[in-house]
């Protein structure tokens, strides 16, 4: 049976993100699924100095949940274009562990907003750069407009069926 890590990059209680990454870690067959909360893993902004004092152990625990999937699935925020700030520091900790704070693990991206756009922008920046950062991207996703495409938790048809497709191609 496959591990799945899911979390959405936000701290949004109410993530939409978060939302579309548990929806999606459950659609993989054979798979059991731990899904993040990034409020878990609170960390002081990140600088040179702060290094000096140690790593918190929250980027620690965060490394070895990634470590521990077989799959990462990741649906992004998209604030202003990049990554949440949070979002952005957990990564900035995690890679002073391992400059692959992702470990080279296969990793499902994705991203939406209540735009029509569903974090493109993000997306497109997470993708190009996350295999710096040691993830394997094994597929990417898009959902437009969250509020009109995910209802009571359930995905329109048509978006679903894209998605289904494209967790299908990573097999």
């Amino acid at each position: 049976m496959k591990k799945i890590i899911a979390f959405g990059g936000s701290t949004s209680q109410t993530s939409i993100n978060k939302q579309l990454a548990t929806y999606a870690a459950h659609l993989v067959a054979d798979a059991s699924v731990e899904v993040l909360d990034l409020n878990d893993y609170s960390l002081p902004l990140f600088s040179v100095d702060l290094e000096k004092e140690g790593i918190p152990q929250a980027a620690h625990d965060f490394y070895t949940k990634i470590g521990s999937a077989d799959l990462l699935v990741v649906s992004l925020a998209e604030h202003n274009g990049a990554y949440s700030a949070a979002f952005k520091n957990l990564l900035d900790w995690t890679s002073r562990i391992n400059p692959k704070n992702f470990q080279n693990k296969p990793m499902f991206l994705m991203a939406t907003s209540p735009g029509a756009r569903g974090g493109a922008s993000v997306l497109e920046m997470a993708n190009s750069r996350f295999p710096y950062q040691g993830a394997a991207i094994v597929g990417t996703f898009s959902l437009p407009n969250f509020y009109d495409h995910m209802i009571d938790g359930v995905m329109r048809p048509e978006y679903h069926a894209q998605l289904v497709e494209c967790l299908a191609s990573m097999a």
